[in-house]
């Protein structure tokens, strides 16, 4: 069940003196189960890109397959391909409208024809699983924290069921430990539901922790497409492209060049620790003359 995009590009004010291209043949394939980062510079392009994928844009050029069907074919069915590709936008309140928090999250299920009754079977299970409070549910959205705010957007776009779940920037504006709830809460949704994730970050350690694909884009095009570790590797290039490496790939690095024997490739607190133990170890025992 994957979701592919074949030489997409896309352009701004086409025909007009005001024209920029923002994707410039973008071919990608997103897999069943994945959980995939996408990081770039403001301007990158990597939010008109997560906008073609559940048919929020048209391609200027390209086509975009999902289970196989071309979703700009005249009588594809686009509201199905939302339920199943669901978009959680950067800001909440783009996504909440209705007086109380259980009727916001319903709203999706009963589009898709669910009553009342089953709707809200549905939203009680996706808030339950965004940690949102009982007590909230007749509060209104837009009364809630922000952290809680995109916690019942995403449970408004769980509640549908999707095979696919976007998220843009979910923990912009948030302390470190509302970022990490969330993130947790998305990584355990991963793990339980088996479906696919896609998120957008600005946070190297939140791409480092969680995903286990990174595409970054520059320019408008697609420049890495690799695990983490790997993307990290090229953390001079990525600077050049306006981002950076977690903080700890510097950390290793300053390490290797003072003489610890430490793996440079690292990406998280805990590999870290476990390379530098090991590499104390194996220094703590050269000095000693161990087997020699």
């Amino acid at each position: 069940m994957s979701l592919e995009l074949k030489q997409v590009s896309y352009s701004y004010s086409v025909g007009t003196s005001y024209e920029v291209q923002a994707l410039k043949n973008i071919s990608l394939t997103i897999n069943e189960g994945e959980f995939i980062g996408v990081i770039g510079h403001t301007g990158s392009g990597k939010s008109t890109l997560i906008q073609h994928l559940n048919a929020l844009i048209r391609p200027t050029e390209g086509t975009i397959l999902y289970k196989g069907e071309d979703i700009w074919t005249e009588n594809y069915d686009r509201r199905s391909l939302r339920h199943e590709v669901g978009l959680v936008f950067q800001y909440p309140e783009h996504q909440l409208f209705e007086s109380d928090v259980l009727s916001d999250v319903c709203f999706g299920p009963i589009n898709q024809g669910l009553t009342r009754e089953e709707a809200e079977k549905q939203a009680k299970k996706a808030l339950a699983q965004t940690g949102v409070a009982e007590e909230v549910f007749s509060q209104s959205p837009f009364s809630l924290s922000g952290g809680q705010k995109k916690r019942v957007a995403i449970a408004g776009v769980l509640a549908m069921n999707p095979k696919i779940l976007i998220l843009d920037e979910p923990t912009a504006g948030l302390d470190p430990k509302g970022r990490d709830d969330i993130l947790d809460q998305i990584a355990l949704l991963h793990k339980e539901r088996g479906i696919t994730i896609i998120l957008v970050s600005h946070s190297m350690e939140d791409i480092a922790k969680y995903v286990g694909r990174l595409i970054v884009m520059n320019h408008g095009s697609v420049v890495y497409d690799d695990t983490p570790r790997e993307v990290f590797r090229h953390y001079k290039e990525l600077e050049g492209m306006g981002l950076s490496a977690p903080q700890i790939t510097y950390i290793m690095h300053t390490l290797h060049e003072k003489g610890l024997p430490v793996d440079t490739s690292v990406t998280t607190v805990e590999e870290a620790k476990e390379s530098i133990l090991k590499a104390l170890a194996l220094r703590k025992k050269t000095d000693r003359g161990d087997g020699l």
